[in-house]
């Protein structure tokens, strides 16, 4: 098994604040720097394995999140969503929420997430769609 990147992260400058169970890190990522994600501080696989405690002060941290990213960044809006799974598109597997502010002047601005989801070449095979 390898070694979680997100369990050993919490002296990381990454990390902007934290709570009693929870902290929020930002993603250094170059297209999208103003986001981050919201992960427990123990290891949950996925959103399905946080504990009702987890799940409590998720939802108290969002708004801690939200007042701070409007605060830096005024965004025009928010994207905020878990992937489950390889196929749901987690690449780590340490349950984490992407909280991705969003605004007016991006080229996708208006394209949620499932923008992608819906396009007609990701229809199953089962349903009539492409096989390649």
């Amino acid at each position: 098994m390898t070694k979680c990147p997100f369990c050993d992260i919490s002296d990381s400058e990454q990390v902007l604040f934290e709570g009693n169970l929870l902290f929020f890190m930002s993603t250094n990522d170059p297209t999208l720097v103003e986001s981050g994600m919201i992960l427990p501080k123990a290891h949950r696989e996925t959103v399905f394995d946080l504990t009702e405690e987890e799940w409590a002060e998720s939802f108290t941290f969002l708004a801690k999140v939200k007042t701070y990213l409007d605060e830096k960044y005024r965004p025009d809006g928010y994207n905020v969503g878990w992937n489950v799974g390889e196929t749901g598109g987690m690449s780590i597997a340490h349950s984490h929420m992407h909280v991705i502010p969003r605004f007016d002047d991006e080229p996708l601005a208006g394209k949620g997430m499932r923008n992608q989801l819906k396009q007609p070449e990701n229809r199953r095979p089962s349903q009539g769609g492409s096989t390649g």
